[in-house]
């Protein structure tokens, strides 16, 4: 009977932080948007076998490196604009921008204009995402504040399973081109959601010192500073590239491996990175209610473990167990990306948050800009042996890290219960 409580503790617990209605409001918006941008993916990759057929996976590569460029360009920067310009402003501003960049894409006919646009529709991707983080720690309690991300994040991880097959199916009925216009439809109904909020309430925890400051730069670095200047927040940032050098092996390799070592069709594809993501849903979704140590130290080891070991052995055995390794990478890959967004708000001052959210974000992008390019020399140079070195190359980075980091996160844990 115990067992039967604490079970459904873990499954209703996270559903909990709903009842703050500014957070209901923010969280009904962010899933709207991030169905109408699973419609534009796919919409945007059959764009691109429209334009050129043989060019098209180098179109969408070459999408997709502009999309993180344009994080790691910009979103330092609009860290600092969180704690400068009302919130709310920039929320449903950018809203507003992406949902007219977006009306631009049915009309496009040649590669250059995919590239411009995606990246310009990015850069405001960038100042949203930051902003939005910064002020989910405001607005909710602390005590559900972890669950309120790992609702967030469990819901971005089923939306990205569920959303693109959706999306394949709306685009048979409406076509290539007309998709990109439900995309559009969903930000209106999300500014929407974003607009019935007080601007009060997204602006709790910035402070006026923030709202005059004029050196932007020194704002950036500052934000910087404070990221790497925790060594808390800096292990979970040296995890998080190990998680992303898995993560890119898996999104790169798993298709020649299932087509050229396995000899399996797409649809064999399709289900192996479904329980990719299925398996970082379920972990985004019960984390917040099973780690609740000041480091979640537990949570960042085990992501290292849990993607390193799924990965090294995939050459190697059959589709089958194939799929459970790649759910338990996806277990990992939450285990890995989430806590830092808590730790974030834990260890540093309300009225910095906004600075140091932009920074991770960058940051954490940075490192997918580094592990794409291992990924795709390792399966291009070891086809056969590409998740084997992928996943020897993620166990020694997360060992090292855990080596580098342990003192110094003792440490950092005694200067902060000192300076309380």
């Amino acid at each position: 009977m115990q067992n039967k409580t604490y079970l459904k503790q873990i499954l209703f617990e996270p559903f909990k932080a709903l009842q703050n209605k500014t957070f209901a409001k923010l969280y009904l918006a962010q899933t709207i948007s991030l169905l109408g941008d699973a419609f534009s993916w796919v919409g945007l990759a059959l764009l691109a076998y429209q334009i050129d057929k043989e060019r098209s996976p180098i179109i969408l590569a070459t999408a997709l490196t502009l999309r993180v460029t344009a994080f790691i360009l910009f979103s330092p920067f609009a860290g600092v604009f969180a704690d400068k310009i009302e919130r709310k402003k920039i929320l449903y501003v950018t809203h507003f921008i992406r949902m007219g960049i977006i009306c631009c894409l049915p009309f496009i006919n040649s590669e250059w204009q995919i590239y411009v646009l995606v990246f310009l529709l990015n850069i405001f991707n960038a100042f949203f995402t930051p902003t939005y983080r910064a002020v989910i720690p405001q607005i909710i309690e602390g005590k559900y504040f972890r669950e309120a991300v790992g609702l967030s994040t469990a819901t971005f991880q089923l939306l990205g399973v569920l959303g693109p097959a959706l999306a394949g199916i709306v685009a048979v009925w409406l076509g290539a081109r007309q998709i990109f216009f439900l995309d559009a439809i969903s930000f209106i109904i999300a500014a929407f959601f974003i607009l019935s909020i007080p601007k009060q309430e997204l602006q709790k925890g910035v402070s006026l010192e923030a709202q005059k400051t004029t050196n932007t730069w020194s704002d950036v670095k500052k934000g910087i500073q404070l990221l790497f200047g925790n060594s808390i927040l800096r292990f979970a940032l040296a995890i998080e590239f190990v998680s992303a050098i898995a993560g890119a092996m898996i999104l790169v390799n798993t298709i020649s491996h299932i087509k050229n070592n396995l000899l399996l069709d797409d649809k064999y594809y399709g289900w192996v990175m479904a329980a990719f993501g299925i398996g970082a849903a379920i972990a985004a979704f019960v984390l917040g209610s099973l780690d609740k140590s000041k480091t979640r130290s537990a949570s960042l080891i085990s992501s290292a473990l849990f993607l390193g070991i799924s990965i090294c052995f995939a050459n190697y055995v059959s589709y089958p167990i194939l799929i459970v390794f790649w759910l338990v990478a996806g277990l990992g890959q939450s285990l890995a990306e989430m806590p830092s967004e808590t730790l974030i708000a834990e260890n540093i001052a309300s009225e910095n948050q906004g600075k140091v959210y932009g920074s991770h974000f960058a940051f954490s992008h940075l490192w997918w800009a580094i592990a794409y390019p291992i990924a795709g020399f390792l399966g291009t140079k070891f086809p056969k042996e590409s998740f084997l070195y992928g996943g020897i190359l993620t166990l020694i980075l997360g060992v090292l890290a855990l080596f580098i980091f342990k003192f110094l996160i003792k440490k950092q844990l005694i200067n902060n219960e000192t300076s309380t």
